[in-house]
């Protein structure tokens, strides 16, 4: 009878736990995002156009509004201007990025965007690289 009672009462314990999960099982709306293209290269450019730009362009393909949080760039030189308000499933939104190469030193060069939102991925990379060569005399 002993022997019964503990097995029952582990039984029991063991199961409470997954009772607690039930509730959690649910899928939440979450949105995701998704990127036209994660880089972008400016190729050559001559230093007396020393300031180029591209737009990244992204989908909220989730099931709840999108929104970034922070658009960071790796150097000063780089400035990304991004969709503030909420994106909503099925829309797009965009990232401008700015790279201004005046008055620094002509060759490549590769920056790192990092984009932070409420996605499942929270934190996706872009890049953007070129060269800038020395304006013609």
């Amino acid at each position: 009878m002993k022997r019964t009672f503990i097995s029952l009462l582990l039984v029991l314990l063991c199961a409470t736990p997954q009772l607690g999960n039930a509730k959690n099982n649910r899928v939440e709306p979450q949105a995701e995002i998704k990127f036209d293209k994660l880089s972008y290269d400016f190729g050559q450019f001559s230093e007396d156009k020393a300031v180029v730009s591209c737009v990244f362009t992204f989908t909220n393909v989730g099931d709840a509004p999108l929104v970034i949080s922070q658009c960071v760039a790796s150097c000063g030189c780089t400035v990304p201007v991004y969709t503030e308000k909420p994106v909503e499933p099925g829309k797009t939104g965009q990232i401008k990025v700015t790279y201004n190469g005046r008055g620094r030193v002509t060759g490549p060069f590769k920056k790192i965007i990092t984009v932070m939102s409420n996605a499942k991925s929270k934190m996706v990379r872009l890049s953007i690289q070129g060269e800038m060569v020395a304006a013609k005399q």
